[in-house]
């Protein structure tokens, strides 16, 4: 198998990928995921939802259009396979940090917001019977 590999490297077909858009496209396009690789380990409060959306749904698109093309292009195709999946990571922390309580649980927050809700609902009820019973005194 290796005898077949340096065979092709030094046959002209190996030349003409080696300098064609199909090879150097998706080396270039490799600082993508290398980026959202490197990000996995970042704070969530960074993380932009609009954006890693976006990203993902442009990995997933170019993942389909890596297959179709003739002939495929396989380093494309993983390329953005690693993208779509480092993003859609990322994207699962964005919603679980801030729609899930990942936020309230890394700041602990969770029991204090839950007191501050009770204390700030007894303060509303307070002034509602408050209120009521101005209007009732101001009615007679």
């Amino acid at each position: 198998m290796a005898s077949t590999f340096f065979t092709w490297i030094r046959s002209p077909a190996a030349r003409e990928y080696f300098f064609s858009t199909h090879f150097w496209g998706p080396v270039a396009n490799w600082g993508l995921p290398l980026a959202a690789l490197a990000d996995l380990s970042k704070d969530e409060e960074v993380i932009s939802g609009t954006m890693t959306t976006a990203l993902t749904c442009y990995s997933m698109v170019f993942m389909r259009f890596a297959w179709r093309v003739q002939p495929r292009n396989y380093l494309l195709f993983a390329c953005h396979a690693t993208n779509a999946t480092a993003q859609s990571v990322q994207l699962a922390r964005f919603g679980n940090y801030w729609y899930n309580g990942g936020r309230e649980q890394k700041l602990g927050l969770t029991g204090a917001v839950q007191d501050a809700s009770q204390e700030v609902k007894g303060s509303v009820t307070e002034a509602v019977k408050s209120a009521q019973d101005q209007a009732k005194k101001i009615g007679k």
